[in-house]
C-alpha cells in the first residue's frame, strides 16, 4: 500500500471495509476498473466465485429469522424487522435494489430462493456483509444502465399480482422515488397532470417510454418532436406543460412545483 497515492490507498481502504476482500484482491479489481471504485465493485461482485464464499447455514438462518410465521416467505413484517436490522427506511429506494438483485417478483415479499439467492449473487451471508453492502447497492443507482434495469424492474415489481397495468397511486410513488434520484424536473409537474387528465392505471409501454423522455428530451422540450413515436399520454402531457404555461418560448417557469 505504500506504493499507492493517497487517493488510491483510500480507494483500497475503502473497498476492502465494504467488500471484506483482501488487500491483493482489492487491488486486481480496482487496477482493472482504472481505479474507479464503483466500477471496481462492479468487477468484484460479478465474479461467480464470490458465489462460493458465503455460507449456506448462515443464509438459512437469515432467512427463518425473517420468514413468515404461517407462510414459507419473508412477508411486509419481516422485510420491516430486515431493514431494522439494515438501519434501512423501508421506504428508501435501495430496498427497490435490493429486491432487484434478488430478482423479486412481488413488492414486500420475498420468496426463499429469491432470499438466498440474491444474496448469494451479493457475496452476502452475515447481516453485517449486507449493512457493509448498502452503501454499493445504493451507488448502483447512478449508473445510468442499471438505473433503466431497475426501473424497468420496478413496474413488474410493484403491479399487483394478475395485472397488467400499474395502479396510479402505485405509480406516481414510484416515479416520484425514481426520480428524485436522477432530478427530473418535471416529475411533479407530470404526477399532477396524471392525477387531473389521466386518472387510470399506467401500461409497460407507458412506464417505459416515460424514462426515455426524461432522458431525451430537455425540460424545456426545446428538442422535442411533436411527430416523434411517443405514447398518446406523452404527447398530451407536452400539451398540457404549455397550455398551462409551464412551458412557454422553450423556458421552463417553474422547475419544480415544491419551489
Amino acid at each position: 500500500m505504500h506504493k499507492l497515492g493517497r487517493g488510491n490507498r483510500d480507494k483500497l481502504q475503502q473497498f476492502m471495509a465494504i467488500t471484506g476482500a483482501s488487500e491483493k484482491v482489492a487491488v486486481q479489481a480496482l487496477k482493472s476498473s482504472d481505479w474507479n471504485l464503483e466500477g471496481a465493485f462492479d468487477v468484484f461482485y460479478s465474479q461467480p466465485q464470490i458465489k462460493t464464499l458465503t455460507d449456506s447455514r448462515y443464509l438459512e438462518e437469515l432467512y427463518n429469522r425473517y420468514k413468515d410465521r404461517y407462510a414459507d416467505m419473508i412477508m411486509a413484517d419481516g422485510i420491516t424487522l430486515l431493514c431494522n436490522d439494515l438501519q434501512v427506511d423501508p421506504q428508501d429506494i435501495v430496498m427497490l435494489v435490493v429486491s432487484w438483485h434478488m430478482k423479486a417478483g412481488t413488492m414486500c415479499e420475498f420468496s426463499k430462493q429469491e432470499f438466498i439467492g440474491g444474496l448469494q449473487s451479493l457475496g452476502i451471508d452475515s447481516l453485517e456483509k449486507f449493512h457493509d453492502r448498502i452503501s454499493y447497492m445504493r451507488s448502483e443507482m447512478k449508473d445510468d444502465q442499471k438505473f433503466r434495469d431497475i426501473y424497468n424492474f420496478a413496474f413488474g415489481w410493484a403491479k399487483e399480482k394478475g395485472q397488467k397495468s400499474l395502479a396510479l397511486d402505485t405509480a406516481i410513488g414510484m416515479w416520484q422515488l425514481l426520480f428524485a434520484e436522477k432530478q427530473w424536473p418535471l416529475v411533479d409537474h407530470w404526477c399532477q397532470f396524471l392525477q387531473a387528465r389521466h386518472n387510470k392505471a399506467i401500461s409497460r409501454d407507458t412506464w417505459s417510454q416515460l424514462l426515455e423522455f426524461a432522458r431525451t428530451v430537455d425540460p424545456d422540450l426545446s428538442n422535442y418532436d411533436a411527430e416523434g413515436a411517443w405514447p398518446y399520454l406523452i404527447d398530451e402531457f407536452v400539451e398540457y406543460l404549455t397550455e398551462n404555461g409551464i412551458i412557454k418560448n422553450g423556458q421552463q417557469k417553474d422547475w419544480s412545483l415544491k419551489q
